[in-house]
């Protein structure tokens, strides 16, 4: 139930964390902003974009600790094993070992079968 609650918490601050980012206006950063590096000394920087930046690494944060706390909200008997370990755990025989009596039975042949008349060996005699 909480992990549920979590995932769709994620995912609500996702969305909004996207429509914030669109919102900002490009700031001329990196490559771009060689030539036009002194247009924000010149004209001032506004305070929207700021706002919006505080929004965005709050909610930011907000997502990277609810992601953290939502391992710790996975239930551990709902979780479902890898497919692999249930195929092999279905599949898998235990044979006792033979006594100092006991001969083992050969495995049978590649084509699964042996061959009218034959018997098989018996790697053990």
């Amino acid at each position: 139930m909480i992990f549920t609650i979590l995932i769709i918490l994620i995912g609500i601050i996702g969305l909004l964390m996207t429509l914030v980012v669109l919102l900002q206006s490009g700031q001329g950063g990196g490559l771009a902003g060689i030539a036009s590096g002194s247009t924000t000394q010149i004209l001032g920087s506004r305070q929207a974009p700021d706002v919006l930046e505080k929004i965005t690494w709050s909610l930011a944060t907000v997502f990277i600790v609810l992601c953290v706390l939502t391992n710790f909200a996975i239930d551990k008997d709902q979780q479902g094993g890898s497919v692999i370990q249930g195929s092999s755990q279905g599949t898998e025989q235990i044979v006792p070992a033979p006594t100092e009596g006991e001969t083992v039975p050969a495995p049978p042949p590649a084509g699964g079968t042996t061959p009218a008349g034959e018997t098989p060996v018996n790697p053990a005699n």
